[in-house]
């Protein structure tokens, strides 16, 4: 029996190599297999009963690629800019935090393999390794994420920092106001270890003095308005990235009050529950916006195939959440450039399938609902 087992558990070990990953579930179903079920279901886990978690992937499969035929794809080009910086393939790291509960490199590996991949990793403001550490660890741009706080002298310093760091964006994260009931996460006892602290939350009072942070220190302003924009833009001197925008409305307000990008996003559904799909809502933004700022969209992104529907219905690139945290969970840094690797493949094959060479020159009526 104990030569059995042992056989087993090679052969689980071999399975979960991120070389033998084929598509992106594997890197979630190896990250199942080495994750405490605790922290598993804090990255599984959306608001409430998770519907709308369930419908951003849904919303994937109710688009069918309609393609066409020849058109000389002997050679398709993924690549694209996102303000400005170049990007192999149109997908970026989401900002994510604590990415030490994950892999013991956490925001270092990732960054390594968003270089690897060539493009952006946007760093969550909860990270777990200092920002000034990240921005070191490669020389590919990065983002940082903010909520404004109560303390408005604790977001300038953490913007002052990221300017003095390089970072090349802020993205201020709008869908925050209260956090979002996850029962799911409830339910699995998920608390966060102690030995992971606030690593970038110190002595950022305005007057100078320490005082180290708490979660609570931390609790977004819900006073918050489309007015505030003006004064992160003035504490600012980096393009400002709106996260959370579902609504053409605010989409229009956002660039009115100076944004750079929006990013479409219901929080990977963490957040509202009842909200729509981030695909359903990527077309009415992307009018709205009508050219005169980045369009990007997040959540239920799993395929390459589904990167080239969100680019068809108006995004210039999308990021990713949980695919690149499981990549990470499942097999360190090796683990998130197969994620990327697998993106990269996928979404080359479809757009030849497709007859789309470019994906800046997709045409307007590639995506469409799907037939019933």
């Amino acid at each position: 029996m104990g030569g059995k087992d042992r056989r087993k558990g090679k052969d689980r070990r071999e399975a979960d190599a991120p070389s033998r990953w084929l598509e992106v579930e594997d890197a979630r179903k190896a990250a199942k297999r080495r994750l405490a079920k605790a922290v598993y279901e804090h990255a599984r886990a959306g608001a409430g009963n998770e519907a709308t978690l369930a419908e951003n992937e849904a919303a994937f499969r109710r688009r069918a690629i309609w393609p066409r035929v020849l058109r000389d794809v002997a050679a398709c080009d993924p690549s694209t800019t996102v303000l400005g910086a170049a990007l192999r393939v149109p997908v970026i790291v989401a900002p994510m935090g604590y990415l030490r509960l994950f892999d013991p490199e956490g925001e270092i590996a990732m960054a390594r393999a968003a270089e690897a991949a060539g493009t952006i990793l946007a760093v969550s403001e909860l990270a777990s390794v200092r920002f000034e550490d990240i921005a070191a660890a490669t020389a590919s741009p990065k983002w940082l994420q903010v909520c404004v706080v109560r303390d408005r002298g604790r977001t300038r310093a953490i913007v002052d920092r990221a300017a003095a760091a390089g970072y090349a964006a802020i993205v201020l994260t709008v869908d925050l106001p209260v956090i979002g009931r996850r029962p799911r996460e409830i339910a699995a006892g998920f608390a966060l270890p102690p030995d992971l602290a606030l690593v970038n939350h110190g002595a950022v009072g305005d007057d100078g003095a320490a005082c180290p942070a708490t979660l609570d220190d931390l609790t977004p302003d819900a006073t918050l308005t489309f007015r505030d924009l003006e004064w992160l833009r003035g504490v600012a001197p980096l393009p400002l990235v709106i996260k959370g925008i579902l609504r053409g409305d605010d989409a229009d307000l956002a660039v009115r009050h100076g944004a750079a990008a929006v990013i479409v996003s219901n929080h990977g559904g963490r957040q509202l529950d009842g909200a729509p799909a981030a695909l359903d809502a990527l077309p009415e933004v992307a009018a709205a916006v009508a050219g005169r700022a980045e369009v990007l969209v997040d959540g239920g992104v799993r395929s390459g195939a589904d990167v080239l529907r969100a680019i068809g219905l108006g995004a210039r690139a999308v990021l990713i959440g949980r695919p690149a945290l499981y990549g990470l969970a499942g097999g360190g840094q090796a683990g998130v450039e197969r994620v990327f690797a697998i993106l990269e493949d996928e979404l080359r094959a479809t757009m030849a399938l497709a007859g789309c060479r470019r994906v800046s020159e997709l045409p307007r009526d590639l995506v469409r609902p799907t037939p019933r």
